[in-house]
């Protein structure tokens, strides 16, 4: 740490930069740092961390870190390795060290991070102007230092705001060789050398305009900027701007999904933030009613248990405490002050020697978080949110109770899958219906490089890998995600009250000649302890087809009521194409005009899966792993309820939580189901589901399709007049 001495002298060098920070009048200030930190920035660091034990324990720690860096000699190889090995993580390593050391030169002033950082840029500056295209890069993205050109985005984004927090101690020579022969080859590259990437509206196109923008500010290169806002001719049709246009939805979703929001938020967020200290009258926070922002507190809603939702091509481990949204929530806070913002920031534990990170640091020191609220709502979808939406359910405030997701957007671009009215359970601090994600071993070599695996396109993006309906075993649209893009479903309605959460979507591009629609409500009872799930899945066709209805569950199966014939000798695989071809058929079970459950246990709680069985109907066990000779799959469990042959069909199922198995004291308790029997009929544009409880409880729920919230409904049912005014009522039965 500083000794008292040089710190004082440090805090009246702040002092100073306080006095005079204003005083340059460019067009940007060329006055340096003055990218993502400034050089007030600086000066409240230095005058206030004392205050601050969070950002003096942080300073400390990242102190021991760099200094351990810097014994050893810098290493810049010549790049080999695709995503995962030696040359490409020590590419990564470089730019994290150089950054770092970059910071730490600012908030010391000891000249040894200064040396360190100079060194290592020099040295790119002997090796970048040699490099082609890297020897294992990618066909649409190749990159120079990386395998594909999204790295070197990350690399420049990184390393130019090293560059500003060191140009201004550099001597001129040397800052004229970082520049000409390093950072503007790496801008251009990325700009003009790559149009196609430059100009797409993507997350790759994301971090290169980030990247390139922001180059071109601590350059004071006005056309680099202007580019990055907007496209290579500077039309507006590309660029940063439209990036926001078109890949966020009012609500701040983001079209790829949680997982690549949380990646694209760190491109966005800095950028925003040196577009805010460059260019103020852009507003840029304010933007299309502040999205920005917007984002991030969405980015938190599409997180259980701290891990985001596992949709599209998402890496299931993935969660809100990454470097990428630790940076995001902290911006945020800095622009807003949501003290709701604090819980967040609190739970990443994580503490930037930036400004808006020890902003946060400091109001966590003052004690100033507030609960952050997770709610139950409906993300619209697309960039006027006319895709689609993705709907949350959440029984409780906190991670530690139920979440019910509904995938009801539009496609998700190249990263997205073919899983049309899609869905998701989470309770208990797991996930109990499960999505697969991407068939990916992020950076792992031995595993395809790192790549997306074959497997993601043959299994983690077809139907049957989700839990919708699959129609004559051929994945929604064909597998063709262009076609889907164009389509999202059609949102009904959905309304949040005390006793019931419910949503409906339909969609009838996925299939020609098939109508889809779905329901879920989310029903709290006074007979249950946790909330019922209740999933009508209605099928209109011209002609009459094969359905399949899957439920990835996980957990470990403990019983079933259906007559099961298991495959214990010899295994084949489900089908040979479609995600079939990957399932091993480990038993069929006919299912007659009753109510069939299946029970299994995750941790210390139980969940039964109650269906309507019928005519030519069956339920299907099944595991992944078949035709998987590399064993790159995991070994999961699924349920397919199969309708052999019909036009119009309709499934309905229901999920329900209960009970308590405890190891350790060695007891159960409510192992069994609540639910005595299930129900279901259909009255043109009507639907009635009702279950019956354990002690003559009985309820039904009635979901009307036509009219809207104020239309009256009445029918006759079992014997019974039932009127209801809008989509849906729940009525107790013994009223």
């Amino acid at each position: 740490m500083l000794s008292l001495t040089r710190h004082s002298m440090l805090q009246i060098i702040a002092l100073i930069f306080f006095v005079f920070v204003g005083a340059v009048n460019a067009k940007w200030n060329d006055a340096h740092p003055n990218l993502t930190v400034t050089q007030k920035d600086i000066a409240t660091i230095l005058i206030q961390i004392d205050q601050v034990p969070r950002a003096q324990e942080a300073l400390k720690q990242l102190i021991k870190k760099v200094d351990a860096i810097m014994t050893q000699p810098i290493d810049v190889p010549l790049p080999k390795d695709a995503g995962g090995g030696y040359t490409h993580e020590q590419h990564k390593r470089n730019y994290k060290s150089l950054y770092e050391a970059s910071l730490l030169f600012q908030v010391t002033k000891d000249s040894r991070y200064l040396a360190y950082a100079t060194r290592m840029l020099l040295s790119y500056t002997e090796l970048y102007p040699s490099l082609g295209k890297h020897p294992k890069h990618k066909e649409q993205t190749p990159g120079k230092l990386f395998w594909q050109s999204l790295n070197e985005a990350m690399w420049l984004v990184y390393t130019i705001q090293a560059y500003d927090m060191i140009v201004s101690s550099l001597n001129h020579e040397d800052r004229l060789t970082i520049e000409n022969n390093l950072l503007r080859p790496v801008a251009d590259y990325l700009s003009v050398g790559q149009p196609q990437t430059f100009n797409k509206i993507h997350n790759h196109g994301t971090w290169a305009v980030a990247a390139v923008g922001m180059t071109g500010y601590v350059l004071q290169d006005e056309n680099l900027v202007q580019q990055a806002l907007y496209g290579l001719d500077k039309s507006g049709d590309a660029g940063f701007l439209k990036q926001i246009d078109e890949l966020f939805s009012p609500d701040g979703y983001y079209a790829e999904g949680p997982y690549y929001q949380r990646f694209a938020l760190m491109p966005f967020m800095l950028f925003a933030k040196a577009i805010q200290v460059n260019d103020p009258d852009l507003e840029i926070f304010e933007y299309r009613d502040q999205v920005l922002l917007k984002a991030i507190r969405t980015a938190v809603q599409l997180s259980y248990n701290n891990l985001f939702f596992g949709i599209n091509d998402a890496i299931k481990d993935k969660g809100v405490d990454t470097i990428e949204l630790v940076h995001a929530i902290a911006i945020a806070y800095e622009i807003t002050e949501d003290p709701s913002l604090l819980a967040v920031a609190h739970e990443q534990n994580q503490v930037l020697l930036t400004g808006y990170g020890f902003k946060v640091a400091s109001a966590l020191t003052k004690g100033l978080e507030q609960p952050f609220q997770f709610k139950s709502m409906q993300l619209r979808d697309g960039q006027n949110g006319d895709q689609g939406a993705l709907t949350i359910f959440r029984n409780g405030i906190d991670n530690g109770h139920q979440a019910l997701v509904m995938k009801n957007t539009s496609h998700g671009f190249n990263h997205g899958h073919f899983d049309k009215l899609h869905w998701l359970y989470f309770d208990n601090d797991h996930e109990i219906i499960s999505d697969y994600g991407a068939a990916r071993f992020l950076n792992i070599e031995a595993k395809y490089g790192g790549h997306y695996l074959p497997e993601n396109n043959a299994w983690a993006k077809q139907t049957i890998a989700h839990n919708t309906v699959v129609v004559d075993k051929q994945s929604h649209f064909n597998g063709d995600w262009q076609r889907s893009q164009k389509s999202a479903p059609n949102i009904l309605f959905f309304d949040v009250s005390a006793d019931m959460k419910i949503s409906s979507a339909s969609i009838a591009e996925a299939y020609k000649g098939t109508k889809l629609r779905r329901t879920m409500g989310m029903l709290t009872l006074e007979s249950l302890e946790h909330p019922l799930i209740i999933d009508v899945f209605n099928i209109k066709s011209n002609a009459t087809h094969h359905y399949d209805l899957p439920l990835h569950y996980q957990g470990h199966l403990i019983s079933y009521t259906v007559p099961l014939k298991p495959n214990t000798k010899t295994l084949k695989p489900l089908g040979d194409s479609n995600g079939y071809q990957f399932l091993w058929d480990q038993g069929h079970a006919k299912l007659e005009s009753s109510m069939y459950q299946v029970t299994w246990l995750k941790e210390n709680r139980f969940y039964t899966y109650s269906v309507l069985g019928g005519d030519d109907q069956q339920m299907i066990f099944a595991q992944l792993g078949a035709n998987d000779p590399n064993f790159n799959l995991r070994s999961e469990s699924l349920l397919i309820h199969r309708v052999e042959s019909a036009k119009d069909h309709t499934f309905v199922s229901v999920l329900e939580t209960h009970g308590e198995y405890n190891g350790t004291s060695e007891y159960t308790n409510n192992a069994t189901s609540s639910l005595v029997s299930l129900r279901g009929s259909t009255f043109d544009e009507i639907d009635i589901v009702t279950v019956e409880l354990v002690g003559g409880v009985s309820y039904s729920l009635a979901l009307a399709y036509d009219g809207d919230q104020h239309t009256p409904h009445k029918i006759t049912h079992n014997g019974r007049t039932l009127e209801w005014i809008g989509h849906h009522a729940l009525i107790n039965n013994k009223e």
